[in-house]
């Protein structure tokens, strides 16, 4: 009976990937969902600038690596250094710190740091997919341990949801 079972989860799972396989349509389908045309052979990141009132001086490279990495292990597009078929410019609007919470003796005990990124997306296979939007993303943080304390973990955090959220905009069309 087990083994009955497990044939027929395999058989299960052959049968998913063959419909993955002869799925018709122009987009190229993965399975990290992402849905990008075929006509898009290369894709570019140019320089994240910080424009931020507050600058943190890693932030705009860490940021324009952290695209090019996610893109390179989630599409088969070629990174080049010109103008790719798919496109992606931004700047950093926002880098700040807020008291979220506060103590009854008027101290912050729970601190915010978020981070904007405005992104501006050209994709030459379709004009209807070019967007320019912000993205913001943030992480709570205790102010008792002070943002030298934590900074680099939380940003590493912000840096993984913004390049998620501009990764799906782009390419995950739900």
């Amino acid at each position: 009976m087990v083994l009955i079972k497990e044939i027929g989860r395999r058989i299960g799972y052959l049968v998913i990937l063959g419909v993955f396989s002869i799925m018709p349509g122009c987009n190229y389908y993965s399975f990290t969902g992402a849905s990008i045309p075929p006509q898009l052979e290369t894709i570019s990141v140019q320089y994240i600038e910080n424009r931020a009132p507050v600058i943190n001086p890693s932030l705009s490279q860490e940021l324009t690596d952290a695209l090019k990495d996610m893109f390179q292990s989630r599409t088969s597009l070629q990174l080049i250094n010109d103008i790719g078929d798919a496109d992606f410019e931004g700047v950093i609007t926002e880098y700040r710190t807020q008291p979220v919470s506060v103590q009854a003796d008027e101290q912050a005990n729970l601190e915010r740091l978020t981070i904007s990124v405005r992104v501006a997306y050209h994709n030459t296979a379709d004009d209807d997919l070019n967007f320019e939007t912000t993205f913001s993303r943030y992480e709570d943080y205790d102010a008792r341990r002070g943002l030298e304390a934590v900074e680099a973990d939380l940003v590493i955090k912000i840096i993984d949801q913004l390049t998620e959220d501009i990764f799906n905009r782009a390419f995950v069309n739900w």
